[in-house]
Formats: structure tokens, C-alpha cells, sequence
């Protein structure tokens, strides 16, 4: 059984205007998100600024998630590092805070052959009884997991269960698919795929647009497995000029924007992350207002 199918929220991590992290304002977003359907909840991803959170912070955002959302849904910690000894860590005590699964991001700039992936996500996997997602975004760390990479990981490690895919690469996706015959969950790591993602038989998506649209983005992945496969993709055409706003700068910086629109009160983002430039603000905010989310 999957870990979770539908839609997962990449929640952010709200800070105060010194640039503290606001538990009360993320209890805020955790209602909110379960409120609005969202089907799974990852703390600690790219979206939640986890690079430039200290250990200490990241471990709390996780023990305060987990209690937090009590079991209503899953919590899906981000324990990825480009340090395998790290990741181990941060996966470790995830799993002692509660974690129902971890997402384990490619290790980033010093990359690392294949060789040296099976080597990181085989260590960390096996330092934890949880199911493990990995998170293949080579956009962001310049590291690929091939497809022949994955398919032995899964032999090697019987908690590696899914992968979020964020390659844009469909053909890639499918051979991966192929080659772990069936014994991997993939969900879509791009808010403008998620059908093209379900079409081949994944299970949902791990997502940006949640942070601001959850019953939206649960209900594209729900309309689909319904079989209502046209106002699935009616839905994803729907939103995908405000998928285009939401990253017309680097992720999570327009979400934050959005979410401030909204009147949700994130807060700032922590450097080297600065605030949204004026002209892109100002479109997102047209979207925004077409599709009713701000006055």
C-alpha cells in the first residue's frame, strides 16, 4: 500500500519578521491544509527553506507537525543531506518523533556518482524502519537518479517505496517505472503534471500549489482516480497560469508571496532567498484575483 495517495502538501515554514520560526502560524497552515483536503503533509522540503534551517529547528518543525496533525493524515519529514552521516541523523530522529516516511533528496552540490547514490540512500534507508520517498530534482542539486540506479535501490533497501519525480522527463519516469516493475510509488514533483503523472500510474503528487489551493489540488488527484479523467485535466488546465507564477521565481519564494496575499501572515524567507520582485508580484496577484483567492 502507498504511503499516501493523492495530494501531499510541500508545506512552507512560516517565520516571524526576525526570522524565527512561527509554530503558531504553521499550526495555522497544518488546519488549514487537512481543512482543504490535502492528503499528506511533507515538513522540512525544499518548499519549508529546510537547507537553511539549523538541525535543532528542522528537527522541531517535525516533532511539532506530528503532534500536531495527531494521525489524521500522513507526515512525510524531509531528512534529505548531501552528508549521508547527516541524513541518517535527521532520519533517524525523524522516525523517533513519529514520521510516518521520509523524502530523501539527491545529495547537491558535491553530487555523487550512481555508485556513490545507491551508497548514501542505502545507508539512510537501512538507519530507519519507515518507508523512504527519494526525491529526484536534478534541476536544483545537478544530480540524476537513472532509472537503473533506482530499480537497485529498491532491491537493496525494502523501505524505499516511492519517489518524488521532479525531472520533467516522462520518458525517464516511465523507464524507471519499468525497471522497478511495479515495486515503486512515483508521484509528480511538478504541479503542471500531475495528470500527465496519474495517466502512468502514479499516485499523486507531492505539491507547491497545495500551500494555497489544497482542495484544488487534492480534488485534481481525486477526479482521477474517480474516472473523471476530464475534469481532472479540466482543473489542471484550470490552474496552470498560477503554476506559471508560482515559479516565475525560485521555489519557495512566490508560494511565500501567494500565501502573504491571502492574508495567511508566512512571513519572511531566510537569505539567501529575498522578497518576490515587484513585476512578478504584481501578476501572481492577477492570477490570484481571477481565480477568486484574493479581492
Amino acid at each position: 500500500m502507498a504511503l499516501f495517495e493523492g495530494a501531499g502538501v510541500a508545506i512552507v515554514t512560516p517565520m516571524k519578521a526576525n526570522g524565527e520560526v512561527n509554530y503558531d502560524k504553521l499550526g495555522e497552515l497544518l488546519e488549514f491544509q487537512i481543512a482543504g483536503g490535502t492528503d499528506a503533509i511533507i515538513i522540512c522540503g525544499t518548499t519549508g527553506e529546510a537547507s537553511t534551517l539549523s538541525h535543532e529547528e528542522h528537527l522541531e518543525c517535525i516533532r511539532y507537525t506530528v503532534s500536531k496533525v495527531a494521525g489524521r493524515i500522513p507526515v512525510i519529514a524531509g531528512t534529505g543531506s548531501n552528508c549521508t552521516e547527516t541524513a541518517v541523523y535527521l532520519s533517524t530522529e525523524a522516525e523517533k518523533a513519529g514520521a510516518d516516511g521520509l523524502l530523501l533528496v539527491t545529495p547537491y552540490y558535491n553530487k555523487a556518482t550512481q555508485k556513490g547514490l545507491i551508497a548514501h540512500f542505502a545507508n539512510t534507508a537501512k538507519a530507519v524502519d519507515i518507508p523512504v520517498i527519494l526525491y529526484n530534482v536534478p534541476s536544483r542539486t545537478g544530480c540524476t537518479i537513472l532509472p537503473e540506479t533506482a530499480a537497485a535501490l529498491i532491491k537493496e533497501a525494502d523501505n524505499i517505496v516511492g519517489m518524488k519525480d521532479a525531472t520533467g522527463n516522462i520518458s525517464q519516469t516511465l523507464q524507471t517505472m519499468y525497471l522497478c516493475q511495479g515495486d515503486i510509488d512515483m508521484y509528480s514533483g511538478n504541479d503542471d503534471q500531475i495528470v500527465p503523472m496519474l495517466s502512468v500510474g502514479g499516485k499523486g503528487v507531492i505539491s507547491v500549489l497545495s500551500n494555497v489551493a489544497p482542495k484544488e489540488t487534492h480534488d485534481i488527484c481525486a477526479k482521477f482516480f474517480e474516472g473523471d479523467v476530464k475534469g481532472s485535466l479540466a482543473l489542471q488546465l484550470k490552474y496552470l497560469p498560477l503554476i506559471e507564477n508560482l515559479f516565475s521565481e525560485v521555489n519557495p519564494i512566490p508560494v511565500k508571496a501567494a500565501l502573504n496575499l491571502m492574508g495567511m501572515e508566512v512571513g519572511p524567507l531566510r537569505l539567501p532567498l529575498t522578497e518576490m520582485e515587484d513585476a512578478h508580484k504584481e501578476k501572481l496577484a492577477a492570477e490570484m484575483k481571477k481565480l477568486g483567492m484574493i479581492k
